[in-house]
């Protein structure tokens, strides 16, 4: 629904026109992620090293289109126990992962611009451009190994 659909355009952007090598996966987890993370939490072995979730976000301090990093520990508290699935729904499995299983999260949070009333595809100019913002900020990220070896986009 309109910038909510940040998260699926990076993945689909990143899929498309970049060269994720063989240990690295895109994924549009739509709102399954908490079964994702979950699953993540009970391996023992084969986990990511790493996990960056896109999440558009409607924070009143941000403009429209604005690109940046939310850390686990870092979410507001009243969001910690919200189970909205479009706010946050997984702040307690975030908080799990990282500090029982050694996988660094990152949250590559975009700002809104307007989440239409009714379904409406397609992004804001400012959240396309954020888009491409965080495709480039995930390639940087990936060429650096900031957050170590292999992973879950």
């Amino acid at each position: 629904m309109g910038d909510d659909g940040y998260g699926p355009a990076v993945v689909d952007e990143l899929n498309a026109h970049y060269d994720l090598s063989d240990d690295i996966q895109a994924v549009d987890a739509g709102t399954c992620v908490r079964e994702y993370l979950f699953d993540y939490l009970l391996m023992e072995e084969g986990r990511p090293d790493r996990i960056i979730i896109l999440d558009a976000v409607d924070f009143p301090d941000r403009k429209p289109g604005e690109l940046f990093q939310i850390l686990p520990d870092t979410i507001p508290a009243k969001k910690i126990h919200d189970f909205s699935l479009h706010q946050f729904p997984t702040v307690n499995l975030l908080q799990e992962l990282e500090k029982h299983s050694g996988i660094t999260i990152l949250i590559l949070a975009a700002q809104v611009e307007c989440i239409p009333d009714e379904i409406r595809p397609g992004l804001s100019p400012a959240m396309s451009l954020a888009v491409t913002r965080a495709c480039e900020k995930i390639s940087e990220i990936l060429n650096d190994r900031v957050l170590g070896q292999g992973g879950l986009l």
